[in-house]
């Protein structure tokens, strides 16, 4: 799988995610610690969290 990493993350590392998209799944993994196995997901799944970082809820 080809990872994927945020260019805000900077080039330090230690707090980032790394995702890997494929067909009919989103992997999502540690960057600090790659040996473990990734969380997958459904694209609508990642589509859903994705939205509510861009767009987050209101705190009432």
């Amino acid at each position: 799988m080809t990872w994927l990493w945020s260019s805000y993350s900077g080039t330090g590392g230690g707090n980032c995610i790394e995702v890997a998209v494929r067909p009919g799944a989103i992997h999502i993994r540690d960057s600090e610690d790659t040996r473990v196995q990734p969380l997958a997901v459904t694209p609508e799944t990642w589509a859903a969290f994705v939205g509510r970082i861009v767009h987050p809820c209101p705190v009432i």
